[in-house]
């Protein structure tokens, strides 16, 4: 299934790494959630992925059907089952994303600021924008150098 550029993406990142036994179990709620996914009674052009074992991602194609408040009411219900399930934190946006050597590693704001402090994560050090909003986005602005991204601004006194 092929999607638009313009596809509303959603993310949501986990505290900690899913295991693959929880991937599997996931990706199959995810999957049963998405096939009968609506918005007013209008079958939604949707998938959600679990992507490097941390974010849950949502992509929803409005050219056929668009996405409501209730809609999206029912796939936060789903994400709020999967942490209740599997006691983890889908909703803290404290947590930062980063990769050191292609290892995503998630930690607190106060432990990001201070790996920015002592060089551990450098303005060439991927992070991870969650505020992407769109399937163009994700695929170019998702993953970038921390220099690039929202969080060298938030962090600019320790560059």
């Amino acid at each position: 299934m092929s999607f638009s550029p313009q596809s509303k993406v959603w993310i949501y990142q986990s505290n900690r790494p899913l295991n693959s036994d929880e991937v599997q179990v996931i990706q199959q709620k995810l999957d049963d959630f998405t096939s009968q996914w609506k918005a007013h009674g209008h079958q939604l052009k949707a998938k959600a992925e679990i992507v490097h074992d941390f974010f849950i991602i949502f992509t929803v194609d409005e050219a056929t059907a668009g996405v409501t408040g209730c809609s999206i009411d029912a796939s936060v219900r789903i994400v709020k089952e999967i942490e209740q399930a599997y006691n983890i934190d889908l909703f803290d946006r404290f947590n930062i994303a980063y990769k050191i050597d292609d290892k995503v590693i998630v930690t607190n704001k106060e432990d990001f600021e201070t790996l920015v402090n002592i060089k551990t994560v450098t303005p060439q050090t991927i992070v991870f924008n969650n505020l992407v909003q769109t399937l163009q986005e994700f695929e170019t602005k998702w993953e970038i150098p921390f220099e690039q991204s929202w969080h060298s601004k938030v962090f600019a006194h320790l560059l």
